[in-house]
């Protein structure tokens, strides 16, 4: 991830401060949304990393499903990060770390890996960065991966955000991770 993206979410949340508009949601609604298809497999005890966590909206989420697993949120955004240790400190099974998808190696023994939005912005080179996030999200998870991106397949686009073709997606993830995939294009 660039500087500039890094100091465009520093920007948000000083704008912002705690609230969706400073990860570039709506709204909490609109956040949840998404929470439902990527955690609809999530046992309460399971442990899951949050990849691109922001202010760590998805353990809020979690906890409030009845999740008592251990989690641990990733994000390069620093500002981001001792925010949500701050807030969450009292989660005696939270954690959360600065970390850069593409230097850094994702942490093991966690069973699931999800991802929200962070394919969203645009890049140098999104399907790079993309494909090789999945390859390193899968290769560290013990259970499975969630994610979501932008999808090709819309009724209007905006300039600032990366669409992907869901089927090169699907095609990447099907040849190279795994032959058991769950592609839903029914939300959003």
């Amino acid at each position: 991830m660039t500087n500039k993206i890094k100091n465009y979410y520093a920007e948000l949340f000083k704008k912002h401060g705690n609230s969706p508009a400073a990860v570039q949601h709506i709204s909490t609604e609109d956040q949840y949304k998404r929470f439902d298809v990527l955690c609809s497999d999530i046992s309460k005890n399971t442990s899951i990393i949050d990849v691109g966590c922001g202010l760590g909206d998805m353990l809020s989420y979690l906890r409030a499903k009845g999740f008592q697993g251990k989690y641990l949120g990733l994000d390069f955004v620093n500002e981001f990060i001792q925010h949500n240790k701050n807030f969450y400190n009292a989660d005696l099974k939270a954690n959360f770390m600065i970390f850069d998808i593409l230097k850094d190696e994702f942490p093991k023994g966690y069973e699931q890996i999800i991802l929200s939005g962070v394919f969203n912005n645009i890049m140098d080179n999104n399907e790079y960065f993309a494909k090789t996030t999945l390859q390193k999200m899968f290769n560290a998870s013990t259970k499975q991966i969630s994610f979501n991106m932008m999808s090709t397949y819309v009724d209007y686009t905006n300039d600032n955000l990366f669409y992907y073709n869901p089927l090169d997606i699907f095609d990447f993830c099907k040849r190279n991770l795994s032959k058991h995939l769950l592609l839903k294009h029914d939300y959003g």
